[in-house]
C-alpha cells in the first residue's frame, strides 16, 4: 500500500514530464466513462472540445440558466483550454451532469490519450482520461 501511495505521488509530481509536446489533440474523444464523445479543436492559442455524443435525452436540464434546461448537449462546448501551461492547456470545463463550471486543464498523454480535469479552489481536481476514437 505504501508503495502505490508513493508511485502515485511520483505521477503527480511529475505528470508534466508525461506529457506529449508536439501532439495534436484535435479530434473526437470518448470520455473515460464511455458515453459521451467530445470534438476537440484549435481555439485561440489552445484548445475547445463540444459535445458530439451523448446518452439519454441529451439536455442540459442541470443548467443553472433556466432558458437552457432544454437545449440539446450536442453542440454544446463544454470545455476552454485557451490557456498554454508547462505541461498542457488550462480553461474552465463545463459539467452538464451538475451545471456548474469548473477551472480546467487538458494535458496531452500521448497521441491517443488526453486527461481532463476539472478543480474547485484549484485543489480539489477531478481527473479523466479520454481516449482518441478512430
Amino acid at each position: 500500500m505504501r508503495s502505490a501511495a508513493a508511485a502515485l505521488i511520483s505521477l503527480l509530481l511529475t505528470g508534466g514530464a508525461f506529457a506529449e509536446k508536439g501532439v495534436d489533440p484535435s479530434g473526437v474523444w470518448l470520455t473515460e466513462n464511455g458515453d459521451s464523445k467530445v470534438r476537440i479543436s484549435r481555439c485561440g492559442s489552445g484548445y475547445c472540445g463540444t459535445l458530439v455524443s451523448v446518452p439519454g435525452p441529451g439536455l442540459d436540464s442541470k443548467n443553472p440558466d433556466a432558458s437552457l434546461n432544454s437545449r440539446s448537449l450536442i453542440g454544446v462546448q463544454i470545455m476552454n483550454a485557451g490557456t498554454p501551461s508547462g505541461d498542457g492547456y488550462d480553461g474552465s470545463l463545463y459539467n452538464p451532469n451538475d451545471g456548474k463550471t469548473y477551472s480546467g486543464s487538458l494535458t496531452i498523454k500521448g497521441p491517443n490519450v488526453v486527461e481532463v480535469a476539472g478543480c474547485v479552489m484549484s485543489v480539489f481536481c477531478k481527473r479523466q482520461t479520454w481516449k482518441r476514437v478512430n
